[in-house]
């Protein structure tokens, strides 16, 4: 099983949302199997509670599903995970430092990275919670554009994997 974690700041806007788009890109690819996915959040505020409601309303408009519990990323799951996803570069930091080893490290990505459009003055996934409804909009758009990149690698390290 080739793992997967999406990581934001309190894992109730931006990872949840990241999670349910690449879940569904996942399954339409035929690779739930072989893929698991799943989010958190740099730190434990919402540690328990459900995603935000603005979240839930997108991804639902959407089309896609969701069923959400907040965590906190523990730098233990470093050794479980094939690939960590941070959808800021503070995240990016964060995670990186987090990581027990240099190994662990490398498994951190930026997930715009994924994106062809995104550039170097573009690279996060804005923090849509203190702002208004659209934030969450643009958050999704931002998520779905880097999700086909992101499959492809996934896909390329999967066959890897698979004897």
């Amino acid at each position: 099983m080739y793992r997967v974690c999406f990581v934001c700041t309190g894992n109730i806007c931006r990872s949840p949302m990241a999670e349910s788009v690449f879940r569904s890109l996942v399954a339409d690819a035929g690779l739930a199997d072989l893929v698991e996915v799943d989010s958190a959040g740099t730190g434990g505020w919402h540690e328990g509670g459900d995603a935000d409601p603005r979240t839930v309303a997108v991804l639902k408009a959407a089309g896609y599903e969701q069923a959400h519990r907040a965590r906190q990323f523990r730098s233990s799951w470093f050794a479980g995970l094939d690939l960590v996803i941070a959808l800021d570069a503070g995240h990016l930091r964060d995670l990186r430092a987090l990581a027990p080893t240099p190994e662990d490290a490398a498994k951190v990505r930026l997930l715009r990275s994924y994106d062809p459009a995104a550039t170097a003055s573009r690279s996060d996934v804005p923090d849509p919670y203190y702002g208004p409804f659209g934030g969450f909009e643009e958050c999704l758009e931002l998520v779905e554009a880097a999700g086909p990149g992101l499959l492809d690698a996934v896909r390329e390290a999967v066959k890897e994997h698979t004897p």
